[in-house]
């Protein structure tokens, strides 16, 4: 009998395509997939990998019996929430990414809703950017993610999950209390032609929008200073070293300094939840987006100040 959790191994080393990507996405050790990926071919007598350079690659027979174990693995996840919605609770756990502001903005809320309706759930919440959270949720490493796109630019999301679209999250432009713009009632990104920007991390989502839009608007964006947490991009606006994007969810106290302006062109952020499609029917996915739900119809957007 093929043993499971080795099964989740050889998954995990076909996707991430190595054994350090394979241990990452497991939580585990490069020495623990090492072990049992040798137990796994002493089950089925034959090699699994084999040496490509420093690194390894399936054989024939690995990829044949890695395309099985996806299978396998989501047949498992069916049985999970077949059995779960038998029982018609929410219980055991579920672990849930969300990117920052959304774990500020939405997920206490929903926490607390959670133990309140679901007292044998035991929700375990990590943050992390949307492209993280989405791939840890096809991994299998988390059960739902948050996640989000903007109005003039998608995110695609992985054929295998399922999304529910949260709420519109508005976003204003920061900019320094002593700015020529800061008395207006809104600005136009044209406005802003010459500014400095502060941006998120090259590479993330939000970086790439940034850059996307200025560009769609005709400037090309000088991005001064790069800080991957709104309150320290606003502390930099506060000092005069640029302007920001600012989203209102989880926005939080602004620094006396920093003035937000309403954007003309509408700029807007959509939020929503993901999970695995063949884990539709658990009650406990089912539970978390009804608690969202009732989290984000709790919400008082704030307003620009």
């Amino acid at each position: 009998m093929l043993n499971l959790e080795r099964l989740r191994t050889l998954d995990a080393l076909a996707r991430h395509g190595s054994v350090s990507g394979a241990a990452d996405g497991l939580h585990v050790t490069t020495s623990a997939v090492s072990q049992q990926m040798a137990k796994l071919e002493r089950e089925v007598g034959q090699p699994l990998l084999a040496k490509n350079g420093r690194g390894v690659r399936l054989t024939d027979a690995g990829r044949l019996l890695a395309d099985h174990a996806a299978r396998i693995i989501s047949q498992v996840e069916l049985a999970q929430a077949d059995v779960e919605a038998r029982r018609g609770c929410a219980v055991g756990e579920l672990r849930i990414g969300a990117f920052p502001t959304a774990m500020r903005g939405l997920l206490p809320r929903t926490l607390a809703g959670l133990r309140v309706e679901h007292p044998r759930l035991r929700p375990r919440v990590r943050e992390q950017e949307p492209a993280e959270s989405m791939a840890a949720v096809v991994r299998g490493d988390l059960d739902l993610a948050l996640a989000i796109d903007w109005h003039n630019k998608r995110m695609p999301v992985p054929a295998e999950l399922t999304r529910t679209h949260l709420l519109d999250d508005s976003a204003d432009i920061a900019v320094p209390a002593g700015h020529p713009l800061a008395g207006r009632a809104e600005v136009s990104l044209a406005e802003l032609r010459d500014e400095d920007w502060i941006s998120w991390n090259e590479g993330q989502f939000c970086h790439e929008w940034l850059v996307y839009t200025l560009r769609g608007a005709g400037i090309e964006p000088r991005i001064a200073h790069i800080a991957e947490e709104h309150h320290t991009q606003l502390a930099f606006v506060e000092a005069g070293l640029g302007v920001c994007v600012t989203p209102r969810l989880g926005r939080g106290p602004v620094p006396a300094g920093v003035r937000l302006l309403p954007v003309s062109d509408t700029v807007r952020r959509h939020v929503y939840a993901v999970w695995r499609t063949d884990a539709d029917r658990r009650p406990s996915v089912r539970a978390a987006v009804e608690a969202l739900r009732g989290a984000v119809a709790g919400l008082r957007s704030p307003g620009p100040s």
